[in-house]
């Protein structure tokens, strides 16, 4: 008999809007007693639609989490390192506390470290700023992991790497949205699982005859793209992966309903 199996599927954070006056007020009202700011409410609204979709991996955050970042960081100034970098994670364990109450092994999407945008106005050396800002990184990443955060995604402009040798892990992921031939060949040189658009699905492949692909995450997918997946790796290799940035209700009811195959 033919059926239909859903494959397992997993968030990469998602880019909320701002809320109206009335949405952050009812909110408010609900999480009294609590410490809260703008941030902890778009962090909640992130992973809040990911848990009826049925999404198999959550993730909360988003590329938006970097003025939580930098409001942690001492030494940055407008963006411009202007000191030495220190770490006062403090907000991001709270953040962390608050998604793990509203579910229990989510991971935490952040921009990488280039991807806030800073200058180095202090160091003036590469290598040592790269190992600055890297281990700021490590500290936070650390941090909300005692909290309870599972992993990490860092959310990327290009595949950076410097920061990739520094920070990929087997908790922390990078993320390219709309990564290159090159990139994913950086990419896929650090890690073992690789989250692409079905636009480049056959550049992976053609790649994964150099290096180890032991998952991949097909990124907004459809019937066409999971049968291509499916062509090259066994199901148990395979995911549709999600990062929302409009209509996220029905974004990820859409991604789970497309994760599937006809067995």
């Amino acid at each position: 008999m033919v059926k239909r199996v859903n494959l397992p599927t997993r968030a990469f954070g998602a880019e909320p809007g701002v809320p109206d006056i009335p949405a952050l007020a009812g909110w408010v009202a609900e999480h009294r007693g609590t410490r809260a700011d703008l941030l902890t409410y778009r962090l909640d609204q992130v992973l809040a639609p990911q848990l009826p979709a049925g999404i198999t991996q959550l993730c909360s955050g988003g590329r938006f989490y970097a003025d939580r970042i930098l409001s942690c960081l001492p030494g940055i100034t407008n963006k411009k390192a202007v000191d030495e970098i220190c770490v006062q994670p403090g907000a991001m364990i709270e953040d962390a506390c608050s998604i793990t109450a509203q579910k229990k092994g989510a991971w935490c999407a952040m921009p990488a470290p280039h991807a806030l945008g800073i200058m180095d106005t202090y160091y003036n050396d590469e290598d040592e700023w790269n190992d600055a800002i890297t281990g700021a990184y490590r500290t936070f990443l650390r941090a909300q992991r005692d909290a309870g955060i599972v992993g990490h995604v860092l959310i990327s402009d290009k595949a950076d790497d410097a920061e990739i040798t520094r920070l990929a892990r087997q908790k922390v992921f990078f993320f390219l949205p709309e990564p290159g031939r090159e990139s994913l060949e950086c990419l896929m040189e650090h890690q073992r699982q690789i989250a692409v658009p079905k636009a480049q699905l056959d550049t992976v492949f053609d790649l994964a005859n150099e290096y180890d692909l032991h998952q991949l995450i097909v990124m907004n997918p459809d019937d066409e793209a999971i049968a291509i997946a499916l062509s090259h790796l066994d199901p148990d290799q395979v995911m549709g992966g999600g990062y929302c940035t409009a209509n996220c209700d029905e974004y990820w009811d859409a991604i789970v309903k497309a994760a599937a195959y006809i067995r």
